[in-house]
């Protein structure tokens, strides 16, 4: 039998490689801007075509590459950053595998022009498919200059894989931002499709914070300072009342590079833990300081992922930073202790009877509500052995004509006469509770309205028919990049279901009409939580755009658990509900109704 391992050639190598480095254009954008940092550049400019497909091109101003350098560099894991092992413990620089040229030349057609200081002329080299087609002389400006066109032209399969351009340009100006970010001292600007998104001038950091994210962030940030042996800590982070309810700006970088860590996470979440309502997300922009050789960032391609020596101490360290960040700044609660906060010990007076301290109250005493409202809650009477002589009548309720509940849920033909129990009503808080001739239906009241919601957009923006409450007064709302480019690509679609807004430029926005669902909702929080929750369905490659909006709309508005409701209201949702294409199913396949059989109960009462 022959031999049947053999080496793979270079160009293949070089391509299953790239896989690893470069997963989309935004991979190319970030190694090459890590390059134009460690180049020592003050100015970079970024320029993309079609979100990186036909061109990225990044221009720097740094120190350059001679020829040899120049050719050099597209070498896998030619690098003037490791000598030995011990180099990968003591790393200060961005780039350090040489990996990065390499990979990105096996799947595009590169460009690279380079010139030093020192040098008349400079360097061009074409490189297609890890081939160099030709290397020249130019006039060219100091610094490097790389063109990268026509990324995976040769891994047709990858390139299928991407998504649409603007989510592909979402992923590059997060990677741009995070550069900027770290380096405020360096100018940076992106360009996309020839209309300039970034021209971000040399700043102190709150600056550059400020001119990414909008003015009002300049009144919305707490510096945050910590040194201490293990590491130096610094940064911002947000107030406490402009935190959001989905995650927003979260940024943690090491000595100078972004990095994602969910347990130095969760110590920023702890700090804030007395100050957030559960379901609202704190900013923060926190930069960390440490010895090289304390951490190990060459254990993920990308270089996100960190391990810290001292990962405990750390943890420590940041929620007390923070915490005393929010102390010195009086957001965090304290004792006054200028007010004796005493026990009052003295006795009753002569005659007076002692009460019971733990003296039980009446069973539906509730200590918080208020003698002011116009309609008093239901009570629920306890149940006493008096009442059980006539618990029959809970349950003998005559049966009137309903809606006609789909074959699959009564067990009878559509259009039957049979009728349904009138008895409806609510268990905890959640569930709408009726009766069937197969048994007790449970319907999840949040899933229901989900469905109903969501055929509802649908049917909207197929016919532009929906109804729009015009705000008396208009909400200006700033997002963050990202989402502001997003809710232009959805802007059209939501005008549709109801919504007037006008892009005022610079991530800003003015809202001056909602739809008549949405009243009564926190404006700024629904369209965050809606561009979130759209986000989260751009995994599902087969929803058209419309689909996951209704989805993201229909998720957002629908009641919430524990909401008490009405006969009238709940009899209501149940009859939109069984009107609807799938009752039984939520938009997101989660079970919206169930039958609880009478051979069911009769085994449980066994």
């Amino acid at each position: 039998m022959p031999d049947i391992i053999k080496l793979l050639s270079d160009a293949v190598a070089n391509q299953i490689a790239a896989g690893e480095v470069i997963q989309r254009p935004s991979s190319a954008v970030k190694e090459l801007l890590e390059n134009a940092v460690d180049s020592g550049a003050d100015s970079i400019e970024v320029v993309v075509k079609e979100a990186g497909r036909t061109l990225i091109q990044v221009i720097d101003n740094g120190c350059g590459m001679s020829v040899t350098d120049a050719r050099m560099s597209f070498e896998r894991h030619a690098t003037s950053k490791i000598k030995d092992s011990k180099d990968l413990f003591a790393i200060r620089t961005l780039g350090f595998r040489g990996e990065a040229l390499a990979s990105i030349a096996a799947i595009a057609q590169v460009e690279m022009k380079t010139k030093r200081v020192e040098d008349e002329l400079g360097t061009q080299i074409n490189i297609e498919g890890s081939r160099v087609s030709g290397q020249t002389p130019c006039n060219t400006a100091n610094g490097t200059s790389i063109a990268v066109k026509n990324l995976f032209y040769n891994v047709p399969a990858r390139r299928n894989f991407l998504k649409s351009n603007n989510v592909e340009l979402r992923h590059i100006t997060d990677e741009f931002l995070r550069m900027a970010l770290v380096y405020p001292d360096v100018s940076f600007s992106l360009q996309a499709n020839n209309k300039l998104l970034y021209q971000l001038k040399k700043s102190k950091l709150k600056e550059r914070i400020v001119a990414i994210f909008g003015k009002n962030y300049r009144e919305r940030l707490v510096p945050l300072e910590q040194k201490s042996s293990i590491a130096d800590i610094s940064g911002y982070i947000g107030k406490p009342e402009f935190a959001r309810k989905t995650r927003g700006e979260q940024y943690f970088f090491v000595n100078g590079r972004f990095i994602k860590h969910p347990y130095l996470h969760h110590s920023v979440d702890n700090a804030f833990s007395e100050l957030l309502p559960a379901d609202s997300f704190p900013s923060y922009f926190i930069y960390i300081d440490t010895e090289p050789d304390r951490i190990d960032i060459n254990i993920h391609p990308t270089k996100t992922e960190v391990n810290f020596q001292d990962q405990q101490h750390i943890y420590a360290i940041l929620k007390s930073a923070v915490r005393q960040a929010l102390g010195k700044h009086n957001l965090t609660p304290s004792l006054d202790f200028d007010v004796e906060q005493s026990i009052d010990f003295r006795p009753p007076a002569p005659g007076q009877p002692v009460k019971n301290p733990f003296e039980r109250k009446a069973d539906d005493f509730n200590p918080f509500e208020t003698s002011g409202r116009d309609h008093p809650p239901r009570r629920i009477q306890p149940l006493e052995k008096s009442n059980l002589q006539n618990w029959e009548m809970l349950y003998e309720q005559g049966m009137d004509e309903g809606d006609q509940l789909p074959e699959r849920i009564t067990g009878r033909p559509d259009g039957s006469n049979e009728r349904r129990s009138a008895g409806t009503f609510q268990f905890a808080g959640r569930y709408i509770i009726t009766a069937t001739s197969r048994g007790i239906m449970v319907i999840d009241q949040r899933r229901a309205q989900e469905r109903v919601l969501y055929e509802r957009f649908l049917t909207e923006m197929e016919t532009a028919g929906a109804a729009s409450q015009q705000e008396l007064f208009p909400q200006q709302i700033s997002f963050p990049p990202a989402d502001a480019e997003l809710l232009r690509q959805l802007k059209p679609e939501l005008e549709l279901l109801g919504f007037s807004i006008n892009d005022l430029g610079k991530n800003t926005f003015v809202v001056s009409g909602i739809p008549a669902a949405a009243l009564n909702n926190n404006i700024r929080e629904l369209l965050e939580q809606i561009l979130e929750t759209y986000k989260k369905e751009q995994a599902d490659l087969g929803l058209e755009s419309r689909k996951k909006l209704a989805r993201a709309m229909a998720l957002n508005l629908s009641l919430k658990a524990l909401r008490p409701m009405e006969t009238e209201e709940m009899e209501a949702l149940v009859s939109q509900l069984f009107r609807t294409s799938m009752p039984d199913t939520s938009p997101g396949g989660k079970k919206v109704v169930s039958i609880i059989s009478r051979e069911d109960l009769e085994k449980t009462l066994k």
